[in-house]
């Protein structure tokens, strides 16, 4: 259990005592919100038990002295633009002074943009970008209300991150809000609420726990905060590679669950830290045909041999993690290159065939050819840059076509030899 002791001092050092996380605490949500504002609303979405979890949230803000102004319907999957707007209208309604979000990654990045977009005003395309809200903010003198968002799957860790995602759902990109102010300043996770989770669910926020970490890590590569990742992914994609497959067949191992939890917590403080990069780029644009966990974790291994000359360090103890966990033949230390980088995500592919997930894009039902261009052409977007930035060996626009393209053939046939490294 020492790598579960060692998350938990990684999250207690990332978020102080701000953080309620752990087994059997919603109970405990009616004193944060008393300490937050007087007049709550509350953002929730349904799922299969919701009504257990919600009852002991609205018993703890009633024993605070406190009753919700409005109750207010969640987005659907991938926040669309059109949920973003009505879940806007409501808030401006009842003009709270607290929000309390309940949710998942789409539910807490719908409540953060739509609180934005009532204090702030304008469109949601005015604050696409990084660091948008802040400098708008920082014009008007105003400031985003107190938000308390609770987690209920293991997955984006949105409560703890400053990153909103919206989906148009008319073109099927998704795009992205990266802003410190969006932080919710009350994060919440009671780990018991994911002990139901469906094994769908489970696996796309395990996998996308593993995107964010990885992605960071091998992005810190020459910079200050490589130590930092080193000891994130290290815990981090450890608790998944050993534990993911277990939840496979038993569904009620609670240890597992809390290994799931406590990694994809991780996951989030990995992107405080530094940004995604090619993976995430990537999934915005299968956001039609795959979960964005699933996106991410279908094309990292192609990344990876990409990226394999430049983050050596990393691939070292990504292939030990593999290693450890079954997943890996070969002896990591007599590899290098771009060899350690095919055999790295060769073991990822190992990995994902024993929690029953596809390897190549060419599996996934509705995949055509025109979400490789669709992937292409959002590569070049501006908004879109800092993905590109984030590489460990950065990309240009215009280096998309001859770089990205055979990544993402690679991504759709399984055939590592396509993509080149520069």
């Amino acid at each position: 259990m020492e790598s579960f002791e060692q998350a938990r001092r990684l999250l207690e050092e990332f978020k102080g005592g701000d953080y309620l996380f752990g087994n059997e605490v919603l109970k405990d949500v009616g004193q944060v919100a008393a300490r937050a504002g007087r007049k709550p609303v509350f953002i929730y979405t349904w799922f299969p038990g919701v009504e257990d979890f919600l009852k002991i949230i609205r018993d703890s803000v009633q024993q605070a002295g406190l009753s919700f102004l409005a109750e207010i319907e969640g987005p659907r999957p991938n926040a669309p633009l059109e949920d973003l707007a009505r879940i806007r209208e409501q808030l401006e309604a009842a003009d709270p002074d607290v929000i309390i979000s309940f949710g998942g990654g789409s539910t807490i990045d719908s409540a953060k943009a739509a609180e934005v977009l009532r204090t702030l005003g304008g469109n949601i395309e005015d604050y696409f970008g990084v660091g948008l809200v802040s400098k708008k903010l920082e014009e008007t003198g105003k400031v985003l209300t107190p938000h308390i968002a609770i987690q209920t799957a293991a997955s984006s860790a949105a409560h703890l991150t400053k990153y909103s995602n919206i989906t148009d759902v008319g073109s099927g990109q998704k795009k992205l809000i990266v802003d410190e102010a969006i932080v919710p300043a009350f994060p919440v996770f009671d780990y018991t609420v994911t002990h139901g989770a469906p094994a769908a669910l489970t696996l796309d926020g395990a996998l996308d726990g593993i995107a964010h970490i990885l992605e960071v890590f091998y992005g810190s590569v020459g910079n200050d905060t490589y130590d930092q990742m080193y000891a994130l992914a290290e815990v981090g994609i450890g608790l998944v590679v050993d534990n993911l497959a277990k939840l496979t067949s038993n569904p009620e191992d609670k240890t597992a669950r809390e290994a799931i939890c406590l990694a994809t917590d991780l996951g989030g403080y990995a992107i405080m830290i530094g940004g995604t990069n090619g993976g995430h780029l990537t999934s915005f644009s299968l956001v039609d045909i795959l979960t964005h966990g699933r996106a991410c974790a279908m094309m990292n291994p192609y990344y990876t041999v990409f990226y394999a000359p430049a983050v050596e360090g990393p691939l070292k103890l990504v292939a030990k993690l593999l290693k450890k966990a079954g997943y890996l033949t070969a002896d990591p230390s007599d590899l290098s290159g771009r060899e350690l980088g095919e055999a790295v995500a060769n073991a990822f592919f190992n990995f994902a065939n024993a929690v029953d997930f596809p390897t190549t894009l060419s599996e996934v039902p509705g995949f055509s050819q025109e979400h490789i261009e669709r992937a292409l052409t959002a590569a070049k977007n501006p908004q879109l840059k800092m993905k590109l930035e984030n590489m460990p060996i950065p990309l240009s626009a215009e280096m998309i076509e001859e770089y990205m393209r055979p990544i993402l053939d690679a991504g759709k046939t399984g055939d590592l030899g396509l993509i080149k490294t520069l």
